[in-house]
């Protein structure tokens, strides 16, 4: 494994490649590529933090503990709550922040506070020809020409090796709040999360647990505050919440963050990206052994026997599927990302080709 601790190692290692290159984190969301790997965890440290200014600036491989321990010592946190995989995919690497800004991971507060690409203001990274390239700061602003920092998260490192990341952070709330509303099917569900999400009580996550039969409903805040929010919320939707409190709703949230129910279940694990309305009807046609649905219904997660495609089973919606727990035979049969249609297929391998004209980054991995 090619394992620099610069930069100016990672360009060289880029510049001197002749064959293809798996991009790798701390390794806890292996893809199955094929290539000599080529790991960022050597580049770690906070080079920046300014507590006042809620910015802070890390090189790639600074594993996320570090990240959240500094920030957890000013009260601060990442407001797009980043789900750790390792649970669910049976990796025992450590998650990094460039590992989380390079996939877009998203927990449930971005029903309220937006993805992780929406808190990112800065990259460098490496493009194909080993260039350093920086694009952004440490201020939100806007740019003419490509806004790179946008299309680096989210890219898998299909377009280059993220090297630094800035980014904004936030306060950490006084407490918060669940209420668990029970809830005969997904249609119910996500009717009460649909209505909990247009209220004025700023819910900050809305989830469905078909195995606890509930609507569940976080809110975050002053104590007083969040009391008053979680009894009118509940008043809103009928007068029959119970409320999980503090310690508990922290629990309960990272357990549907990272897909706690499915860790040591057999089967395959898929995410379905959706529109609220249609989620529902998807879920029921979907035939899947377990399921979880967050975001409000805009997120499914779907545990399928082995080998099984879901794609096939959901037929058309507006959306898309991503397969995240397989064998290395399904993922090469199904692939990891849905196809693209060809117009946006297209301009994706247009946009390769600019960053990463040899190919070789994560070669085949979308599309």
């Amino acid at each position: 494994m090619l394992k620099p601790v610069t930069e100016q190692e990672l360009g060289e290692a880029v510049r001197q490649a002749k064959e293809p290159l798996a991009i790798r984190g701390g390794g806890t969301r292996l893809t199955g590529q094929a290539g000599a790997a080529l790991s960022v965890a050597g580049l770690s440290g906070i080079t920046l933090y300014e507590p006042g200014a809620l910015t802070m600036v890390a090189q790639a491989g600074t594993p996320l503990a570090e990240v959240e321990a500094a920030l957890a010592a000013e009260n601060q946190r990442l407001a797009f709550e980043p789900m750790d995989h390792r649970g669910v995919l049976g990796t025992e690497g450590t998650p990094t922040i460039g590992g989380v800004f390079a996939a877009n991971v998203s927990g449930p507060r971005r029903v309220q506070a937006g993805a992780a690409r929406d808190f990112l203001l800065g990259v460098r990274y490496i493009d194909g020809m080993g260039q350093a390239i920086k694009n952004g700061g440490r201020v939100m602003k806007n740019v003419t020409g490509y806004d790179l920092v946008k299309l680096m998260a989210g890219s898998w490192g299909t377009l280059g090796v993220l090297s630094e990341v800035s980014f904004k952070v936030l306060p950490r709330p006084e407490t918060e709040a669940t209420l668990r509303i029970e809830a005969d099917g997904a249609g119910a569900a996500v009717r009460a999360l649909s209505a909990a999400l247009g209220s004025p009580f700023e819910v900050s996550g809305a989830a469905y647990d078909p195995a606890q039969g509930a609507a569940l409903l976080r809110i975050e805040g002053f104590g007083a505050s969040v009391a008053y929010r979680a009894d009118r919320l509940s008043a809103l939707l009928g007068g029959e919440a119970e409320i999980v409190e503090a310690d508990a709703s922290a629990a309960l949230w990272a357990a549907l963050r990272d897909v706690a129910p499915f860790q040591d279940a057999p089967g395959d694990v898929w995410r379905i990206s959706c529109k609220p309305s249609e989620a529902p009807d998807l879920a029921a046609r979907l035939q899947a052994e377990a399921l979880l649905i967050d975001w409000g219904g805009g997120l499914i997660w779907a545990l399928l026997p082995e080998g099984a495609d879901l794609r096939a089973r959901a037929g058309r919606y507006d959306g898309h599927a991503t397969l995240v727990r397989a064998t290395p035979e399904t993922r090469a049969r199904l692939g990891m990302f849905q196809p693209q249609p060809a117009p946006l297929e297209a301009l994706a391998q247009g946009l390769r080709a600019k960053f990463d004209p040899r190919g070789i980054f994560n070669p085949g991995l979308m599309g």
